[in-house]
């Protein structure tokens, strides 16, 4: 009766489910804490608070001479490059498979027998396709692509572009078929195409989501282009690892200033596409 008169007073009805579910998620969340060995209290050490102060302390001033400057600009703008045409590699792959991929595009459903069943087949060996490409993270594939092509931005721009494409795909697929789907239900049954369809009946309705999801891809392929120059694939991230290894954190501090004001142009660029497209 106490527990009832409680539970009726509470502000929240669903408390208890909601407190069950929390000891749940923390009951699920300590082993892999475990295995991960996650201690940050070791940032608290006195030796780990002496080096990082030591390394923050060579942040300052950033470095600011012509020729560094020019030299990160030309850095920057092969990031840039390198994740524009990863990206566009990606897209020109995803968007054939997005087609492929796609329930709602399929002119098969429509049929039936062994055209049905051929068209279900390809759908499904798009999709694993898709799975496969995606898979296998850009850092990976720019480490074998670094040892295959050699050095430099080839590797970053290959590596973006097999990863992307498969995400593109997936999410392209999963956009497309969550849209309306009554006018591209219709072209098909009146003997449209999938491309017809795709351009007549499903993009006007998704075009705003596709374009929102594909520019913060291409922000994420600016940032992962950084990454990847760790590994040799070019780009700012190579000048970063050099300077990391000569211990110059004024020219650290600097390509850091540039990453921010890289990634917030970024963000900028996509906020206008969206708002043009809403």
């Amino acid at each position: 009766m106490i527990l009832t008169a409680v539970s009726s007073r509470h502000p929240d009805p669903a408390w208890r489910g909601r407190v069950a579910a929390t000891v749940i998620a923390m009951i699920l969340l300590w082993p892999m804490l475990v295995s991960s060995e996650f201690k940050p209290w070791i940032l608290l050490d006195a030796q780990s608070l002496e080096a990082t102060g030591h390394f923050l302390c060579t942040f300052l001033p950033p470095a600011h001479s012509r020729e560094f400057l020019i030299l990160i600009l030309e850095a920057t703008w092969q990031t840039i490059a390198i994740a524009t045409a990863g990206l566009t590699l990606a897209l020109m792959a995803a968007i054939p498979l997005t087609l492929l991929a796609t329930e709602s595009l399929s002119v098969s459903l429509l049929e039936s027998g062994r055209m049905r069943i051929a068209g279900a087949f390809v759908r499904q060996a798009a999709r694993w396709f898709l799975v496969l490409l995606r898979s296998v993270p850009e850092l990976v594939w720019a480490l074998l692509l670094v040892r295959i092509v050699g050095l430099g931005p080839t590797a970053g721009v290959l590596s973006i572009a097999l990863t992307y494409s498969g995400m593109l795909g997936k999410v392209y697929a999963e956009i497309l078929e969550s849209s309306e789907a009554h006018a591209t239900e219709l072209l098909l049954q009146n003997g449209s195409g999938r491309l017809a369809a795709l351009f007549y009946g499903a993009l006007p309705a998704s075009a705003p989501e596709l374009v929102s999801y594909t520019t913060y891809r291409w922000e994420c392929a600016i940032r992962g282009s950084v990454v990847m120059g760790f590994v040799g694939a070019g780009g700012i991230g190579q000048r970063m690892d050099e300077s990391m290894k000569m211990l110059a954190g004024g020219e650290v501090s600097t390509m850091l200033i540039v990453f921010v004001l890289l990634v917030a142009c970024a963000d900028l660029v996509s906020k206008f596409l969206r708002k043009r497209l809403g």
